[in-house]
């Protein structure tokens, strides 16, 4: 049989497992190694299970991804969330609008050391809702704020998302965690500046919260000194070159786990809650890679990534033009499916079309995940808004989607300057060693 007609089999029986909510990881390894055998034979595929399963748990490379899962859990059971939250409020929550605003600072304090998405969003949903909503402002915004801040997990670092990316297409860990800087920073002022419009056009929407006295604003401060302290050390020491990723993930995580007991906010409960949920999170991330992996030889057999690359360098349309279908692509695809996987099932394919056009692939993986973080706030499958509606009940999915929809627009804002102004992103990668 033709291998494009293998190809095309391989990714109908794909869609279709994944629309039978067969777990992607498991459907990616199924697809590929009955794929691969149809090909090359039964004894080279499961050959090549045993390869990659053995070489995906033991590389060193991948020992990044559950060490800064397991930092994130120990600071979202620390109680960090609801520190950075109380400290934003107290000096901006007396503002008009400065619940929202003090929501997605606290939200990008929170992403910058937990690295999740959907864990700054679930963490957020019990923080600063209740605290929106006790002051009359709207379930649509209040509900919408943290789904938008809840994006900022993906950019800035430590970004799971970017890490696997960066395993993927062999590129450095580290230069990309220095390159989501700026556009996680951008993200937040626009962000903020997002919500201060709305104050201008709906004022009555926002009212002010309560104001402190500046004894208790400074004390708040205060209690925000242990993750500060952990982010400048593990960034400042990947961009110094002072240690890996790999090592900055456990010595992270070690730093994590050691001022949590100085400071009385781990025990053995919660502790034992950290270790579960990094093991948990870390397992399922590995169950879809290595079912990526495997999902990539059948690719590799079948010449698909050459025969893409060629078929859209062929179009005419030019190299922006390219870049322009593969983010619609995206875009359409973060409607459908969880941000992982789609970074997992398409970067492989769509990666040497990037190279051929001569895009720089540090600053192409910040555009990706900046599209990824559109699909995790835009209907019908916005993964932030359905982890808010199981910790917000009575919001509804439409309430929700109407509240982060001037966030999506924002977003999309971002997007154009980004890929108008590359250097965004490879500034501060350009400058380390």
């Amino acid at each position: 049989m033709d291998t494009d007609l293998i190809a095309l089999a391989g990714f109908l029986t794909l869609f279709a497992l994944m629309l039978l909510r067969v777990p992607v990881g498991m459907a990616m390894g199924l697809v590929g190694i009955t794929g691969y055998a149809w090909i090359a034979g039964a004894g080279p595929a499961l050959k090549l299970v045993g390869q990659t399963s053995m070489r995906t748990v033991t590389d060193y490379t991948f020992g990044v991804i559950p060490m800064f899962m397991l930092m994130g859990a120990f600071v979202s059971v620390s109680g960090v969330s609801r520190e950075l939250f109380k400290a934003a409020n107290s000096m901006i929550g007396h503002l008009r609008g400065g619940l929202g605003v003090a929501t997605v600072l606290a939200c990008g304090g929170f992403a910058a050391i937990s690295g999740s998405s959907v864990a700054t969003a679930a963490t957020f949903s019990g923080v600063a809702y209740p605290e929106m909503r006790r002051f009359g402002y709207p379930q649509s915004f209040s509900t919408g704020v943290i789904a938008a801040g809840g994006t900022l997990g993906a950019m800035l670092p430590p970004s799971t998302v970017l890490a696997v990316y960066a395993i993927l297409t062999q590129q450095d860990i580290g230069k990309l965690f220095m390159a989501g800087i700026i556009p996680g920073l951008l993200a937040m002022l626009l962000y903020v500046l997002t919500v201060m419009l709305i104050v201008r056009v709906r004022p009555q929407w926002l009212p002010r919260g309560e104001a402190k006295a500046w004894s208790e604003r400074v004390s708040e401060l205060k209690n925000v000194w242990a993750p500060l302290v952990l982010f400048i050390f593990v960034i400042g020491g990947l961009y110094g070159g002072f240690f890996t990723p790999t090592e900055a993930g456990g010595v992270g995580a070690s730093g994590a786990f050691l001022l949590g007991l100085a400071r009385g906010r781990l025990h053995r409960a919660n502790i034992k809650q950290a270790l579960l949920s990094a093991t948990r999170t870390a397992a399922a991330v590995f169950t879809v890679l290595i079912g990526a992996l495997m999902f990539g030889y059948f690719l590799t057999i079948t010449q698909t990534p050459q025969k893409l690359t060629a078929f859209l360098t062929g179009l005419g349309v030019g190299p922006y033009g390219v870049l322009l279908l593969i983010l619609l692509m995206y875009l359409v695809l973060g409607c459908l499916m969880d941000a992982m996987a789609m970074i997992i099932l398409t970067v492989p394919i769509i990666f040497p079309v990037i190279t051929q056009l001569g895009f720089d692939p540090i600053w192409f993986g910040i555009v990706i995940v900046m599209t990824v973080e559109l699909g995790l706030i835009t209907p019908p499958v916005g993964m932030n808004v359905f982890v808010i509606k199981s910790v917000v009940p009575e919001a509804s999915f439409s309430t929700i989607f109407r509240g982060v929809s001037p966030f999506v627009a924002t977003d999309i804002l971002r997007l154009l300057i980004l890929v108008s102004f590359p250097v965004i992103a490879l500034w501060l990668p350009g400058k380390m060693g």
